[in-house]
């Protein structure tokens, strides 16, 4: 698989679930990891001790990507720090659950501020360091529910993961000139503790709908997402990877 020695990524949001799975693979072929958490300090240390131990490079950094002046401090940690940003992964997120009459304006703010507008505010911040290194790879995490609409999560979490969809494919299309990549990847039915809502029977009624006829794992995440910012997907971007089992398959 890929190597990235001498890499520097930031992953926000990876204290826990994709992100944390993602940070500790990229640490794993040689990166230097910026672990970013907006609550839970032990576990982004947790995370970085992990790293630690197997030889890695590893900081962590408290940062409500909501707020454009935490993303600044951020990305001067990791400058400080490494020196460079090679690797941005947008996966901070959240899932919110209810029917639209039931959301009010501060949930549906929320997420907006959280899951679009923070990797808005992240790629903002990043893109003009990837430009002058004449180099970058960007890689927002988003969701099945950007495709084809929400089911049991509120009718604002789609809307706002098809947001970020979107806005993959708008900074492709400006960033390609200066050999920056931007791609998303659109999980479904990955089990992290964001789905612990789900109970057994849903979980196996799940299973069987999904051709591969297994749950997804944060690692199969992390893998696609190795494999986006590897040296031979260079030709690769503007694209929203389905990463589901089958369970959406593009017509």
């Amino acid at each position: 698989m890929a190597e990235l020695s001498g890499k520097s990524v930031i992953v926000t949001g990876s204290s826990y679930g994709i992100g944390k799975s993602i940070a500790l693979l990229f640490a794993e072929k040689g990166a230097r990891i910026l672990i970013n958490y907006s609550k839970s300090e032990e576990k982004a240390n947790e995370v970085v001790s992990e790293i630690l131990r197997k030889g890695g490079t590893a900081i962590a950094q408290k940062a409500n990507v909501s707020k454009s002046a935490e993303v600044k401090k951020m990305i001067g940690t990791c400058l400080k720090n490494f020196g460079r940003i090679d690797i941005l992964v947008n996966n901070a997120g959240i899932l919110p659950f209810g029917q639209i009459e039931e959301i009010t304006d501060e949930t549906l703010e929320r997420v907006f501020q959280v899951n679009f507008f923070g990797a808005f505010y992240c790629s903002r911040e990043v893109v003009p360091i990837m430009k002058r290194q004449k180099y970058g790879k960007i890689i927002n995490i988003s969701s099945i529910a950007g495709q084809r609409g929400d089911h049991s999560t509120a009718p604002c979490y789609g809307p706002s993961k098809g947001a970020l969809s979107v806005l993959t494919k708008s900074l492709a299309r400006q960033l390609g000139p200066f050999g920056i990549n931007v791609n998303a990847i659109a999980p479904h039915a990955v089990i992290t503790p964001m789905m612990d809502y789900w109970d057994d029977k849903k979980r196996e009624k799940m299973r069987e709908a999904i051709p591969v006829r297994r749950l997804g794992t944060p690692r199969d995440i992390a893998v696609a997402a190795l494999f986006l910012v590897s040296d031979e997907a260079d030709f690769i971007t503007g694209q929203i990877i389905g990463v589901n089992g089958g369970y959406l398959m593009d017509s």
